[in-house]
């Protein structure tokens, strides 16, 4: 054999030893990750999370506000520090520049899918339903806010049924709807009974989401890369819902004294974190969304938060816990759902979530809170307790 072919060979076999080696390290690693004896962090939460929860005293919570503090002052000021801490708002557009895309003739109501300008930055697509009664009329209206799910292909199609003409959509979304709204559109519900409804993506959500295509895990990366630019993503979230309620408010169908906000899991946090903070909603809705931070980010119940930063405005919680935040909503009607069998909300949280929440509006207010017997989900008994509560106040 000549010395240029052994060498070849050589080079050949030291190649398919790299290859083998690499896979083996790959698999390996894949299958055992590498453990430290020394650690600081079980989980996705400190060991010493027990020693921060202590530190967490809630300075700015109504229940800590000194004697003679109104309601009032004490909203006003708050509102305050909460958009402070939620950073810049992303710069308006000269105008909304609405513009239809499409309608679809349904039961008793039309779908119109829209585009209008929500900010100087980002043009986004909405569903609008619109009851046949509706021409000559100013309705009630309500800003539908979808859930999270971990599951992003889909955002607003998920309160409102898709049009036909995007099959793939329609199915997911169906499919969904089968999982967690008992096979029902929230919002095709209320539209049939009345109401004006509307719906928008949020940030990574269905028509805002990744162009190269959905990927959970590179959700926290964009977070923290926007975070790089100055720009809180959830924050984001909620200056679009508010904006976006806002836009909803003055269309000429629309009674702009009478519009709502609900939604299921991460649409029932939008909900109330919208309640509180907007105006132009008058009463709201949340399913599935309520805790105090004690109860969800510590290792008693064995659970963990899983929202990332689909919930987080960096520092709130040196100043409010979440059910502190909710009741910025009072005295406006608010109608909170929780389930017993909710995995991702421990119960004892929840009451101390809704202790809270009620001894702000206090004892036979507008606030209504519930733990019925069932999972994580906004079921149909849900969406007829959604519907009652809208035809009471608004």
């Amino acid at each position: 054999m000549m010395m240029n072919e052994r060498m070849t060979l050589k080079t050949i076999n030291r190649s398919i030893a790299l290859a083998v080696f690499t896979l083996l390290f790959v698999s390996t690693t894949a299958t055992a990750q590498q453990k430290r004896e020394v650690y600081e962090f079980a989980g996705e939460i400190p060991v010493y999370v027990d020693s921060i929860q202590a530190s967490l005293t809630y300075p700015m919570a109504w229940r800590n506000q000194p004697a003679g503090t109104s309601l009032a002052d004490w909203r006003s000021a708050a509102r305050r520090l909460v958009f402070s801490l939620m950073g810049p708002e992303p710069p308006r557009a000269q105008g909304w520049d609405a513009e239809v895309l499409a309608e679809e003739q349904r039961e008793g109501y039309k779908a119109v899918r829209m585009a209008f300008n929500l900010s100087r930055w980002y043009r986004v697509k909405a569903y609008v339903l619109i009851p046949d009664h509706a021409e000559g009329q100013r309705l009630p209206a309500v800003n539908l806010l979808h859930d999270h799910g971990a599951h992003l292909y889909i955002g607003k199609e998920k309160m409102i049924r898709p049009f036909a003409d995007a099959q793939e959509v329609l199915d997911d979304a169906r499919a969904w709807a089968d999982q967690l709204y008992e096979g029902q559109f929230l919002g095709d519900y209320l539209a049939q009974h009345g109401y004006v409804v509307f719906s928008i993506d949020a940030p990574l959500w269905g028509e805002r989401g990744r162009k190269e295509g959905v990927d959970r895990q590179k959700y926290d990366l964009i977070a923290g890369n926007m975070m790089m630019l100055g720009r809180n993503l959830c924050a984001q979230m909620h200056f679009d819902d508010l904006r976006s309620t806002e836009f909803l408010a003055q269309l000429p169908y629309v009674d702009a004294s009478r519009v709502g906000c609900a939604g299921c899991s991460m649409g029932g946090y939008r909900a109330w974190m919208l309640a509180a903070l907007s105006d132009y909603v008058k009463a709201g809705a949340a399913i599935c969304w309520m805790v105090t931070t004690e109860a969800q980010l510590t290792t008693r119940y064995g659970r963990k938060e899983n929202g990332g930063f689909a919930n987080c405005i960096p520092l709130l919680r040196n100043y409010m816990d979440y059910p502190d935040v909710a009741s910025l909503a009072a005295p406006k009607p608010m109608l909170f759902v929780s389930g017993s069998q909710d995995k991702l909300f421990p119960v004892p949280g929840v009451r101390q979530a809704y202790d809270v929440m009620q001894g702000v509006w206090g004892k036979g207010g507008a606030l209504v809170t519930e733990i019925l017997d069932q999972p994580h989900e906004c079921n149909r008994q849900n969406q007829q307790a959604i519907l009652d509560f809208l035809n009471r106040h608004l």
